[in-house]
């Protein structure tokens, strides 16, 4: 089973020299992919439950510095050469699909086809009014942006109609590597979420899921493979559990867990960050071997 670490972007993890060593030091180590998260906007106090805690309620203060994903990670890109890349999630209906397809392909191109493109439908109706988008329907615009960027990344010129984009014969360069096999993985636990993995991603990536929770989880993803005549070793499965530890590896594999993603937040020291990654290595790594 391969090995993530999701520690970019957020507070520490959003300094330019921790960045850095997180990058090179978890390339060093042997973690296969950088995982990077999105909010473009936090608010001190939200009416919206945060799906990933008990308590509903996100974790990181509203006033942590919070890079932006696709940017944190070209930085990250820069400093390695073979690890890969990815957006844990990117809150994809927010956002203009015209111009998302136009990033995550400059992404590819920089780090040389090690960027997959995570994506989720969001959870907080404070942030989609702050940036003018509707909450309601943020399922079907993720859909449909995808549909819409997968167009732009395989036609030249490309033209799409659908119920919140379109556009005629235009061209978005550069492509990318893959061409319209930049893959797309898609977060989220709901049975929607998990169902919309299968429809239109590529892979899925759970977040916080208790370990004992995850096979439920992957039957879910098995049975809609089988409904839509789909093979379900096709699907990437990469999970971020809330409970693990190297002891449950065995098993996450055996549930058809492809990649276990550790998630922390790297101390404020470059030095420390290298030294922590490393650790991080020794725990669910090196141990194993």
């Amino acid at each position: 089973m391969r090995v993530g670490l999701h520690a970019l972007g957020i507070g520490d993890g959003a300094r330019p020299e921790v960045i850095r060593a997180v990058a090179t030091a978890a390339e060093t180590h042997g973690f296969a992919r950088l995982w990077c998260g999105e909010h473009v906007v936090l608010v001190d106090t939200a009416a919206s439950r945060y799906p990933y805690s008990a308590d509903g309620r996100i974790a990181v203060p509203a006033d942590a510095d919070w890079l932006d994903p696709l940017l944190a990670l070209a930085f990250a890109a820069a400093a390695t050469s073979r690890i890969e890349l990815a957006t844990g999630v990117l809150l994809l209906p927010e956002h203009n699909p015209v111009v998302v397809a136009k990033q995550a392909a400059t992404l590819d191109v920089l780090s040389a086809g090690r960027f997959v493109l995570g994506v989720g439908v969001g959870w907080s109706a404070e942030e989609f009014a702050a940036l003018g988008v509707p909450f309601a329907g943020r399922g079907r615009r993720t859909e449909e942006h995808l549909a819409a960027m997968r167009t732009l990344w395989t036609e030249d010129p490309a033209s799409f109609t659908g119920e919140f984009t379109r556009f005629h014969a235009i061209r978005v360069n550069p492509k990318p590597l893959r061409g319209g096999l930049l893959p797309v993985v898609i977060g989220g636990n709901s049975e929607v979420a998990l169902r919309r993995a299968v429809a239109h991603g590529d892979g899925w990536y759970g977040f916080n899921v208790p370990v004992a929770e995850v096979p439920l989880r992957i039957a879910v993803l098995a049975d809609e493979c089988a409904r839509r005549d789909r093979a379900f070793d096709q699907l990437t499965i990469a999970v971020a559990p809330s409970d693990a530890t190297p002891k449950h590896l065995p098993a996450l594999a055996a549930a058809g867990v492809g990649e276990l993603v550790v998630v922390g937040a790297p101390p404020p020291s470059p030095d420390a960050a290298a030294t922590w990654v490393a650790g991080l290595a020794r725990t669910w790594i090196h141990s194993r071997q």
